[in-house]
């Protein structure tokens, strides 16, 4: 098992997601703003790896505007050479990557200029992740989107633009996850039938959206879907609910009785876990540690 958090690395004194404001968009900002995000990632990724975090998400903000179509610079040429560094790092380090496009990546959604915008960042982050060198078992993760107040068309219309329109090169890349209000195992499961993209699972909102699943049946469910020579092991995000917030509130901190309770209760389930806690790699350090003493890390 891999254990690891997204994005943003608190104990380092820089971002991988620099950015800058539309209006001032110059190709001699942009340049300089990657480079920054970049140097940036290297200096998280050693983090990692120092520390035993196996399991990264990259931030959709490595390349400012990527898929807008005011860049138009060729950066993936640019920086061609640091990132097949940083893939070399990350294939050599036996990490393992993914990639979770913003809320605005909705591909069954009725406005067409909405999906044409959600399969350009998907086509910039897959790149991204090609751009590595990194094998299919890096992923982009998404959600099933809206339902529009007619699930069952949102659900054939999902599967009309993943056949239809995604390259295959995002395909082979693309999961989805089940969400906290809307699509729940059982809908991705079904999302899953018409394309065969596998489900990354999420506990909390499985807590909060479900048919009734047990958590072991339910992780055994979503892991089901991941062929390993393509996909390798379930991917699965964990998290635990803030006390006194909204329904499906990431907690600050892990609550280390209820993440040991979690890993005694799917003993011998193979999976690499995201901690989506707000405290980032204190809290994955605090997991692994739990992981490790039961012989599942």
């Amino acid at each position: 098992m891999k254990i690891g958090y997204p994005c943003i690395n608190e104990s380092l004194d820089c971002t991988s997601s620099r950015t800058f404001r539309l209006a001032s968009y110059t190709e001699e900002r942009l340049i300089e703003t990657v480079e920054q995000n970049l140097a940036c990632l290297r200096r998280i990724l050693e983090y990692n790896v120092q520390h035993g975090l196996l399991f990264f998400r990259l931030t959709s903000g490595l390349v400012p505007f990527a898929s807008h179509e005011v860049n138009k610079y060729n950066w993936q040429e640019h920086f061609k050479m640091t990132f097949r560094r940083l893939g070399s790092y990350i294939r050599n380090n036996n990490m393992r990557i993914s990639m979770h496009p913003d809320q605005f990546v909705v591909l069954n959604s009725p406005n067409e200029q909405t999906v044409k915008n959600s399969i350009a960042e998907l086509v910039y982050q897959g790149s991204v992740l090609d751009l590595m060198g990194l094998d299919t078992t890096a992923k982009l993760q998404i959600h099933g989107g809206g339902a529009y107040g007619d699930k069952a068309s949102a659900l054939s219309r999902f599967s009309e633009v993943y056949h239809t329109m995604l390259p295959d090169a995002v395909k082979a890349r693309l999961c989805v996850e089940n969400d906290d209000r809307t699509y729940s195992l059982r809908d991705c499961l079904y999302l899953h039938d018409l394309t065969g993209m596998p489900i990354i699972f999420d506990n909390l909102h499985h807590e909060c959206v479900n048919n009734g699943e047990p958590m072991r049946e339910a992780v055994e469910m979503a892991a089901a879907t991941w062929q390993p020579e393509r996909d390798g092991i379930l991917m699965m995000d964990y998290s635990s609910q803030a006390l006194g917030e909204r329904k499906g509130r990431h907690t600050q901190s892990i609550q280390e009785q209820l993440f040991h309770d979690f890993l005694i209760e799917t003993e011998g389930l193979d999976m690499d876990i995201m901690l989506e806690i707000k405290d980032k790699e204190d809290s994955a350090l605090k997991a692994l540690k739990l992981a490790q003493a039961l012989g599942r890390a």
